[in-house]
């Protein structure tokens, strides 16, 4: 691997770069609170080969959106069900909105 292709990596968002230490104080929340969000199966970090978790700036995002939500007094695996149908709908949208001019075309010529 080049130092070209570590680079590259820091634009990617699934990239596992983070701690769970560094993970918690970037989200000014517990490593319990991490490990909870993991049972509830919000997010699955990666493992480093010596079994340490690894997050990524997306799983990052989303544990942010979850302990709002918890936050406001809403139970944890409520929230993370919350953000997990709050991404499936971005992920929806942005899909649409990749095809959904071409599909209405293709609609549109038959």
């Amino acid at each position: 691997m080049t130092a070209d292709d570590s680079f590259g990596r820091l634009d990617d968002d699934s990239y596992p770069a983070y701690t769970m230490g560094r993970a918690a104080d970037m989200l000014g929340a517990s490593q319990g609170f991490l490990r909870a969000i993991g049972d509830a199966r919000l997010i699955t970090p990666l493992r480093s080969a010596g079994g340490h978790r690894r997050y990524s700036r997306h799983q990052l995002r989303l544990a942010a959106r979850a302990r709002e939500l918890v936050d406001q007094g809403t139970p944890i695996e409520a929230a993370c069900r919350i953000v997990i149908l709050e991404d499936q709908l971005r992920e929806a949208q942005r899909l649409n909105a990749e095809h959904g001019p071409a599909t209405a075309d293709a609609g549109a010529a038959a």
